[in-house]
């Protein structure tokens, strides 16, 4: 597993001479990039000599907020040395085990931002109840940005507000965003100092023929990064065609029925 070789921990004795059980993960956070094999370490120390009874439980959380519910990816049961894992993680779950140094490690194949989650190990012994019964981490499933998509919202004509509005679909950790400009001479665009560039939202205010040009954006994480562009063709105020010359043939009728009806008179 990544940085793993360069900690060794001499477990000489885990059953005896400990006051309470500990369960420890020595990481509080791991990132691996999408679709490694990966481990997730979990040691145990215990009071109780020769235990009867060892039930070793990996869970993944619900994410904060969702209304899904914690799944147990397996449980390992000593000393009949069975071990149920749930439908969803057959085939990728698995515990590497060594009761004699008290390491109970889950190994996860192919993963996916699925799993980018908090992750439990927790460990039962029947008449040692007492201390840290179980620990957790986060595991950080590292996605580069997908190219994000570039949007228009708004009339693109003088005067106006408009924004411009850039995504990701996928990229974990989250991306960053940023926006650049040039003008139709392909040179580097002052932007407005009421312009602001917030979260992939580009706030473009009283928009001119000025505001015209090639607009790129950015999105980025620890990854990589990618980015799309917008032409952005801002224009004179449109003006209904039809309606307008509606008028004119009204006010042009009206007119000559006033000449015509003083005429007969």
């Amino acid at each position: 597993m990544k940085k793993e070789g360069s900690v060794l921990v001499l477990f000489c004795v885990v059953w005896s001479g400990v006051a309470a059980m500990d369960v420890n993960i020595p990481q509080k956070v791991y990132e691996f990039a999408r679709y490694d094999n990966i481990m997730l370490p979990c040691t145990f120390t215990s009071s109780v000599t020769n235990p009867p009874l060892v039930i070793i439980t990996w869970t993944a959380l619900a994410q904060a907020g969702s209304d899904a519910l914690d799944t147990i990816i397996l449980s390992h049961y000593h000393p009949a040395g069975k071990t149920d894992v749930d439908p969803d993680y057959k085939g990728r779950a698995s515990l590497n085990l060594d009761m004699k140094t008290g390491r109970a490690d889950l190994k996860l194949n192919s993963i996916t931002l699925k799993d980018n989650r908090e992750f439990e190990c927790a460990v039962q012994i029947p008449g040692d109840a007492t201390g840290q019964t179980a620990d957790k981490t986060r595991l950080v499933v590292q996605v580069g940005p997908s190219p994000p998509i570039c949007q228009l919202q708004g009339l693109p004509e003088y005067g106006r507000n408009i924004r411009l509005t850039c995504e990701s679909e996928e990229g974990s950790p989250p991306p960053t965003y940023r926006w650049e400009s040039r003008d139709v001479r392909n040179l580097p665009q002052v932007p407005d100092p009421r312009t602001t560039d917030m979260g992939g939202v580009l706030s473009l205010y009283n928009v001119g023929m000025h505001t015209s040009g090639n607009y790129i954006c950015t999105s980025r994480n620890k990854i990589s990064s990618a980015s799309c562009n917008l032409t952005l063709k801002v224009m004179p105020p449109s003006v209904d065609i039809v309606s307008a010359l509606r008028k004119e043939v009204g006010a042009f009728l009206k007119i000559a029925g006033s000449i015509i009806g003083g005429e007969e008179d």
